[in-house]
């Protein structure tokens, strides 16, 4: 951390001599600008920092940096200002934006990175406006962007913007994760379970090891083989069965063995009524996760996902348009994809034939039900004499979290009376009790 604060530091106190020099040379003061338009050279060694950001050309450091100065010192560039304008005043040449928002300062915009490094060399403005118009690494990345402005405005007068969880990990030296909300409709899931928690079919288990492989060797594999022109980016896969059968469990599983966030996207945020709106929100979540190694998961994606009608209607022809969009916005993206659904036929057939993988997750057999029972059992617990779980697992048919739920009900009734013994008819009663959710005859 104190490196990280040390490097940003040092980078702060050459924009600012930057700054100073170009400012002198404004005015028509003594001073040669081109003598300081090398960043310096600071130690690296131990950053929370990918190898690519440490090895931006020197004038993708400069725009970053000039970014970045009002959030180390906010009156950054108002006081330098100020030292050239003693009366007050603004330089048009310098661009940049005030009272934005809560903030009272100046914030930097693309011209500002234009008068800072370039001048009036017209060469080296039209090159770092190409890199501020998508040619640069920290926009490719998506670390930085130019905000928008409005029409017919010039468009480097927009403000320099870096996104929210490049922020905290340049001076935090961590990715802070973004706070579910209108914005992003999407929350972080996550499991204290372990994969030796996780009971599905075999056939399943081996099913995920494909998704295991694309995830530890794909990047390698299609740079060494030179396949990525012909080897479309991201990874898409279908889990489809019942409900409580482990599709969202195994999927913070994966993120958990590989150290990547899972967002589950909030349907109840997402979809909407108004034409263009969903898709709106759904590209706000995928704009936020573009390269953030981030796996997005669509819980009851049928809502979404769905099966395209015959056009009757308007609303028909929106409805088939939402597919389209989603059906070309998830195959650009670039990371790892997951589609849950209870029902495999009720994703619409394009969307199929995209998959990379389609994982079907059973009711679990006796077997695995039986697995299922002494795994969820409390520790601290004791089952009364007399109970059987093999015979009430090929007796009873439950998923796995209908066992839990099942269990949860008998323990504090348990607990409740102050005993630790876990009696037959109350672990009966957490059954009828899952049965009788489901409309099903409990015997």
């Amino acid at each position: 951390m104190q490196k990280q604060l040390l490097y940003l530091l040092a980078h702060a106190n050459y924009v600012e001599q930057l700054t100073v020099m170009r400012l002198r040379s404004f005015f028509s003061m003594a001073g040669n600008v081109d003598d300081l338009l090398h960043p310096p050279a600071s130690e690296q060694a131990g950053l929370a920092l990918p190898s690519y950001f440490l090895q931006l050309p020197a004038q993708e450091k400069m725009v970053l940096h000039i970014a970045l100065a009002p959030f180390l010192r906010p009156a950054f560039f108002d006081r330098l200002i100020q030292e050239f304008l003693p009366n007050g005043g603004d330089i048009i040449e310098m661009g940049g934006v005030k009272n934005a928002g809560n903030h009272r300062g100046f914030l930097p915009t693309g011209e500002t990175a234009l008068f800072i490094i370039a001048g009036n060399d017209i060469e080296k403005r039209l090159e770092i406006q190409r890199l501020l118009m998508g040619e640069s690494v920290l926009v490719k990345e998506n670390i930085l962007y130019l905000e928008p402005v409005k029409e017919g405005e010039p468009p480097m007068s927009g403000r320099l913007v870096v996104a929210p969880e490049w922020f905290s990990r340049l001076l935090l030296g961590k990715e802070q994760l973004p706070v579910f909300g209108p914005d992003f409709p999407a929350k972080p899931v996550s499991t204290l379970l372990d994969w030796d928690d996780l009971v599905i079919a075999e056939k399943t288990r081996e099913q995920l090891d494909d998704i295991r492989t694309w995830l530890q060797h794909n990047t390698t594999l299609v740079d060494r083989w030179k396949l990525r022109r012909v080897i479309k980016p991201g990874y898409r896969v279908l889990f489809y069965g019942p409900p409580g059968t482990g599709k969202t469990l195994t999927a913070t599983l994966i993120g958990k063995e590989f150290g990547r966030d899972v967002f589950r996207i909030d349907l109840s945020q997402v979809v909407s009524k108004y034409i263009g709106e969903t898709e709106k929100n759904l590209e706000k979540i995928f704009q936020r996760a573009e390269n953030r190694d981030w796996i997005l998961f669509f819980d009851e994606a049928d809502a979404l996902f769905g099966k395209r009608s015959n056009v009757q209607s308007s609303h028909d022809r929106y409805a088939n348009q939402e597919v389209a969009y989603l059906l070309q916005r998830v195959e650009d993206f670039p990371g790892l994809v997951i589609l849950a659904s209870n029902f495999k036929n009720n994703i619409d057939k394009a969307f199929m034939r995209r998959f990379n993988a389609v994982v079907h997750f059973p009711v679990p057999c006796p077997a695995e039900r039986h697995k299922l029972w002494q795994t969820i059992l409390p520790a601290s617990g004791t089952l009364e004499r007399g109970i059987q779980l093999k015979e009430i697992a090929e007796k009873y048919e439950l998923s796995g979290s209908a066992i839990v739920q099942a269990v949860h009900y008998a323990s504090l009734r348990a607990f409740s009376k102050g005993d630790l013994i876990i009696e037959k008819k109350e672990l009966l009663a957490g059954i009828r009790r899952e049965f009788e959710k489901e409309d099903r005859v409990f015997k």
